[in-house]
């Protein structure tokens, strides 16, 4: 921990490139303007956007040219409020995914942001299992609440259900009331049965298209890249029924295949919701939702967690301990 009242510690890069670019870096240390809180950051999640970022595809266009500080789920305790600030307090403890897309600094001691972007942490969660939360959450609850306003007795086919935003993906909709189908490799699929799942296709062994069919929603959180994950799936879909394609959104070719069949697609982005975050956190405390988080590193190891996110496969979420 940083002893300067002026600087932090942080995981900075200079360039775009594989893990080995990121570095641990004495940096300034941000100060709270009015309606922003400062937040002494105790863990940080690492999401797929983050890697995607540092290689210089992800939302490195809206961050610009390096040096940048990645990271946008973080859990911690609020040091400071500005002026106007009266729904946190010193002492708080807060997670958030602030100013997503734009940078947050989340690999750091410290961030500042807007009070509402944040929501006091479930109280039944260390903050390591807190920082795993706010960006997957938060996709999930805004693409099934929001966008594609699921209702009980919907069905809703998740894509990577394993994985962060996945795991929270089917049990949001179980919650909704709908009838979970997940795709997964076979391993998982005990644990995503407890979680929520109703059936589940291991993509390993079949073509999911071959044996799941009227469906409401689905949820891409492969894209085209993957073995053209979105085009197969309009084959599964009910008339009128909804694909969410999140990594690449919907492209020309995808939107017309999608007109012929009569279905509706749409593109998403997370943006920042502490008030959905207050309701994520009431389900977590209730046990009626679980948060997973594989492995946590410690700050200095971003670069390692970064590594093994790539890898794939991951179970949950990697968080970084502040």
């Amino acid at each position: 921990m940083s002893t300067s009242t002026s600087t932090m510690r942080a995981v900075v890069q200079d360039t775009t490139g594989g893990p080995e670019v990121l570095r641990v870096a004495e940096v300034e240390r941000p100060r709270p303007l009015p309606t922003e809180v400062l937040v002494r950051v105790r863990a940080a999640g690492v999401n797929p956007v983050d890697w995607k970022t540092r290689q210089g595809a992800g939302m490195a266009g809206v961050l610009g040219e390096p040096p940048f500080i990645l990271g946008w789920d973080v859990s911690g305790v609020v040091e400071e409020v500005g002026f106007g600030v009266t729904t946190l307090a010193p002492g708080d403890e807060v997670y958030g995914m602030p100013w997503f897309p734009r940078e947050a600094g989340g690999y750091a001691e410290f961030v500042t942001a807007p009070s509402r972007q944040f929501a006091v942490k479930p109280a039944s969660l260390s903050h390591e299992e807190a920082a795993a939360v706010p960006l997957a959450a938060l996709t999930a609850w805004q693409i099934l609440v929001d966008t594609a306003r699921v209702t009980a007795g919907q069905r809703v086919l998740v894509h990577a259900a394993a994985g962060g935003v996945g795991h929270f993906a089917v049990q949001f909709a179980r919650h909704l009331g709908a009838r979970v189908v997940g795709t997964a490799r076979e391993s998982r699929h005990e644990w995503l049965r407890r979680l929520g799942a109703a059936e589940l296709v291991d993509y390993t062994a079949q073509r999911f298209e071959d044996v799941v069919e009227d469906v409401d929603v689905v949820i891409d959180l492969l894209g085209e890249d993957l073995d053209a994950t979105s085009t197969r799936s309009l084959k599964v879909l009910r008339k009128g029924g909804l694909l969410v394609a999140v990594p690449g959104g919907v492209g020309p070719e995808l939107r017309r295949a999608a007109d012929e069949r009569g279905v509706r697609t749409s593109g998403f982005l997370v943006e920042p919701d502490g008030a959905a975050l207050t309701t994520i956190a009431a389900l977590i405390d209730k046990g009626e939702v679980a948060v997973e988080v594989e492995d946590v590193f410690p700050l200095e190891e971003a670069a390692r967690a970064h590594a093994r996110g790539e890898d794939g496969h991951t179970r949950g979420k990697l968080v970084l301990r502040v």
